[in-house]
C-alpha cells in the first residue's frame, strides 16, 4: 500500500513539475487553467520552419503555453522581409498594441504585427500591413484557420482590455537551438539569425519575454532583470 500511495503522489505532482520546466519543453495548460488565464498578459512566438505559432499567458512570474497552433500559410521561405512586394513574411521582434487589432479584417480577424519596426527601418526595409490573420491564405502574412485565429485574437484582446499595454511577438526562422544554427550556418541570413538567437535563448531559460532593443541598427538583448545564467551567455552586445 505504501508503494501504491507513493506512485499516486508522484502522478499527482507530475503536472506541477512540467509547469516549472523551461519554455522549450512546455505542454499546453489544462482547459480549466487555460480559461482562467484569459485576461492575463500574453506573449507570442512564431517559428517558420515548424509552421507553428505559440501563445503564452502569464501565470505567476512565468509565461505558460496556452496553445500551439499550426500556421496554414506564409510566403517567401526563411529569412527577413526586406522590401514591399518580395512576398516574404517578416522575422524579428515586434510589439503591438490595441491599435493593431483588426476585428473586421477581410481575412476574418487580424493582428497587424507592426512591420516595419525600428530594426527594419534602420536597414531601409519597406512594406506594410503584415498580419497574423484568418482565412488560411497569405502573401507575406501568417495565415491561420479561423478557429485558431478566434482563440489567439480573444486572448490578445482580453490582455489589452485587462491593462497590458503592448504584446510582444517574436518571429524566428526556426527553433534557434545551436544544432539548428549549425544546420543553417551557410545561409545568407546566418549573421542576422545570430541577432535573434539571444532572445530565443532568454525565453527558453527564464519563461519571460526578452526585452529587445535596436542599437546601431542591430538587435540587442537588454540587460536581463531575472536570469539563471551569466549574462554573457545571452549576448555579447547587451545594452547597458
Amino acid at each position: 500500500m505504501g508503494k501504491i500511495a507513493l506512485m499516486l503522489a508522484m502522478l499527482i505532482c507530475m503536472p506541477l513539475v512540467s509547469w516549472s520546466s523551461s519554455a522549450s519543453d512546455q505542454v499546453p495548460v489544462n482547459p480549466t487553467l487555460k480559461q482562467q488565464l484569459l485576461g492575463s498578459p500574453v506573449y507570442i512566438q512564431i517559428f517558420k520552419e515548424e509552421r507553428t505559432l505559440e501563445l503564452y499567458a502569464k501565470l505567476g512570474n512565468n509565461f505558460r503555453l496556452v496553445g500551439s497552433y499550426r500556421i496554414c500559410n506564409f510566403s517567401g521561405g526563411l529569412g527577413p522581409k526586406r522590401r514591399e512586394g518580395d512576398f516574404k513574411s517578416p522575422e524579428g521582434f515586434y510589439s503591438v498594441d490595441m491599435r493593431h487589432m483588426k476585428p473586421d479584417s477581410r481575412f476574418y480577424r487580424a493582428i497587424n504585427i507592426g512591420y516595419p519596426n525600428a530594426y527594419d527601418e534602420a536597414q531601409g526595409y519597406s512594406g506594410k500591413y503584415l498580419m497574423i490573420h484568418g482565412e488560411c491564405k497569405s502573401i507575406g502574412c501568417y495565415a491561420m484557420t479561423n478557429a485558431y485565429m478566434d482563440e489567439i485574437f480573444t486572448y490578445v484582446q482580453a490582455a489589452f482590455r485587462n491593462g497590458q499595454g503592448n504584446v510582444d511577438i517574436s518571429i524566428y526562422p526556426f527553433r534557434m537551438t545551436e544544432s539548428n544554427m549549425q544546420r543553417h550556418r551557410s545561409s545568407t541570413y546566418a549573421k542576422f539569425w545570430r541577432q535573434l538567437q539571444p532572445g530565443y535563448e532568454y525565453f527558453v531559460k527564464n519563461s519571460q519575454p526578452p526585452s529587445i532593443g535596436v542599437v546601431n541598427g542591430q538587435y540587442v538583448l537588454n540587460r536581463p532583470i531575472l536570469t539563471s545564467a551569466p549574462a554573457s551567455q545571452y549576448a555579447l552586445t547587451e545594452t547597458k
